[in-house]
């Protein structure tokens, strides 16, 4: 499954007008600054292993002004020994910060007190609760329980206080979907679309069930394409904080991802394979998310990420030859 963004391009301005310099990242998101609109989206926790990883990726983050999300925090909540893994303040006392938790445990025993647990522990400015029905379904024993799902969102909506974003793990939200989300209280959305991680192919790698095996297979294909969703999610609902995630690999994705109508982008795998090497690894990837970022606004001539939302030089290659008949 492709991320969509491999059908557009950016039309080159050879004559840009302006300096690189000129180029400023600076964004807002959920009332913190940030110095890029890049969020190192969720991934880990629960292990010592993961604990070094947080503190390094959350490191990062701080150092270079960017979000920074928290993998699923309920082992925290189940485990209080565990706790500590998703404790990351130390070293990014200043970033925006995520706490992430499953949205179907609200059918599980999870509620305000447990949600409020977990922003103890993470000290984070918003929660993500996650969307994952495909997952859940391949998962012999999975919560699979999304019945009246919305309801529940919308008291937990009521009484937090803090913002409570949705994602998903890489299947897509449709502009449909986000819209029911945004008129329960959901603050934010985050498409995490298809095309990056599959984690049917995850759960495909772990299931001993052959013909189950087999089904996790047929669905490789599954969801809504990155570049779709945040379009769909954008025209549905223009009012609201968008972050589109899901299989962005450069500083070019990133860029289409925010002039095709988001606010920040999210990547989790380029980072994390780069935490595991090294903190210099990890530096030096994040960078090279942020100057591609800057190039390509350079090279297209805006100089702010509110000029490159929405900006005409992003073409879908369908388009452009249509142009050129």
């Amino acid at each position: 499954m492709d991320t969509g963004f491999e059908k557009y391009r950016f039309l080159h301005v050879a004559l840009p007008e302006m300096r690189l310099d000129e180029v400023s990242l600076e964004t807002e998101f959920l009332g913190k600054r940030l110095a890029a609109p890049l969020l190192v989206s969720s991934m880990t926790g629960g292990t010592s292993e993961a604990q070094r990883l947080n503190h390094r990726l959350a490191g990062a983050a701080q150092e270079l002004g960017l979000a920074f999300a928290l993998g699923s925090a309920r082992v925290a909540i189940e485990s209080s020994d565990l706790a500590q893994t998703f404790q990351i303040r130390d070293v990014a006392p200043d970033i925006l910060v995520l706490a992430n938790l499953g949205a179907v445990q609200l059918n599980y025993g999870y509620g305000y007190d447990e949600c409020m647990r977990i922003l103890e522990i993470t000290a984070a400015d918003a929660l993500y609760l996650h969307l994952n029905p495909l997952q859940e379904a391949l998962q012999p024993g999975g919560d699979t329980d999304f019945g009246d799902l919305l309801t529940r969102i919308e008291q937990l909506a009521v009484r937090l206080p803090v913002p409570i974003v949705v994602k998903e793990v890489g299947w897509g939200i449709s502009g449909t979907v986000a819209r029911r989300l945004i008129d329960c209280g959901v603050t934010a959305i985050d498409v995490a679309g298809a095309g990056g991680t599959s984690w049917s192919e995850v759960e495909r790698l772990r299931i001993q069930d052959d013909a189950l095996r087999r089904v996790a297979q047929d669905f490789r294909d599954w969801g809504l394409p990155t570049a779709e969703a945040i379009v769909q999610v954008r025209q549905t609902c223009p009012e609201i904080p968008l972050i589109g995630s899901g299989g962005l690999r450069s500083g070019i994705d990133l860029a289409k991802a925010i002039a095709l109508g988001a606010n920040l982008g999210g990547a989790a795998l380029p980072f994390l394979k780069a935490a595991c090497d090294s903190e210099q690894s990890l530096r030096s990837e994040l960078r090279r998310f942020v100057e591609g970022l800057r190039i390509a606004m350079f090279c297209i001539g805006v100089k702010s990420v509110g000029q490159l939302q929405g900006t005409p030089c992003l073409r879908r290659l369908d388009d452009c030859r249509e142009e050129r008949r």
